[in-house]
């Protein structure tokens, strides 16, 4: 066989990276099975057998629907968006500045787009593994009274690729200066009471609801608890939902590739 026939495709090599990202995860295998279990069982536990016995016998905000099945799937798309944060910003420049390891497999046929790609599967993956636990704990605390629930699974995905924007944004830092904690402690957290995921947006002031609205952790809760236990809304605001999310996890994931390929290339 000849060497050009032995070389792989394109964007096969998109896995390289990934591959390289998933044995480097082996060494924090503890830490990783403890926090993906344990979150949920914790949130779960806390919202559903605790707050939610004191809001009114856990009568959700939604007739016919306890407070544990209206805030569950606003919880798994957290926890998507928090997997999905680490590596948007920590994984990017820990590639480009920290542990340059992006650099060396520029120098290899690996591409800009490659190396991304690569990094954005093994995020899905990190993702999925993560919101299909939450999944299994809801359906254990009785969280998913619908058939269609397993789908808040794509829904909670969807809001974490909807932050690859913030991809972008990291790839462009040259000097760590803490921006990643402003981030976090600016917009991220926040994002958690402004977002309807704890209560429905409807409740805050109408001055407030636009921070809801542009968020697309509102738009993940909402999506998912149409699975869950919908539909409690028009199938046009649904549609829009799912177009907000891809739109801006598509023009986030380029715009990191034009970043990341004119620092390495520079």
């Amino acid at each position: 066989m000849s060497a050009v026939t032995a070389e792989p495709r394109s964007h096969a090599r998109a896995w390289f990276v990934t591959e390289h990202k998933i044995r480097a995860m082996r060494g924090y295998t503890g830490t990783i099975i403890a926090t993906t279990i344990g979150t949920p069982l914790l949130y779960l536990f806390a919202f559903g057998v605790g707050l939610a016995t004191l809001i009114t016998s856990n009568v959700g905000p939604v007739p016919g629907i306890s407070y544990l099945e209206f805030v569950a799937p606003a919880l798994l798309a957290t926890a998507a968006v928090l997997v999905a944060m680490e590596e948007y910003t920590f994984g990017i420049l820990l590639g480009l500045k920290w542990n340059p390891i992006f650099v060396g497999m520029n120098s290899t046929p690996l591409t800009a787009r490659q190396i991304v790609d690569g990094l954005m599967l093994f995020i899905g993956i990190r993702m999925l593994i993560t919101t299909t636990v939450y999944f299994v704990v809801m359906l254990a605390f009785g969280a998913v009274p619908s058939g269609w629930g397993i789908l808040t699974i794509v829904a909670g995905m969807l809001g974490g690729f909807a932050f690859a924007p913030v991809a972008a944004y990291s790839a462009t830092i040259q000097e760590d200066r803490g921006q990643f904690a402003i981030l976090q402690r600016t917009v991220i957290l926040p994002l958690t009471l402004f977002s309807g995921t704890v209560f429905p947006l409807t409740q805050l002031p109408a001055f407030l609801q636009w921070i809801g609205w542009l968020s697309p952790l509102w738009h993940a809760s909402e999506l998912g608890r149409q699975f869950v236990y919908g539909p409690t809304e028009p199938i046009w605001l649904t549609v829009a939902h799912v177009v907000y999310l891809l739109a801006l996890g598509v023009i986030g994931w380029q715009l990191c590739v034009r970043t990341v390929a004119r620092r390495l290339n520079k």
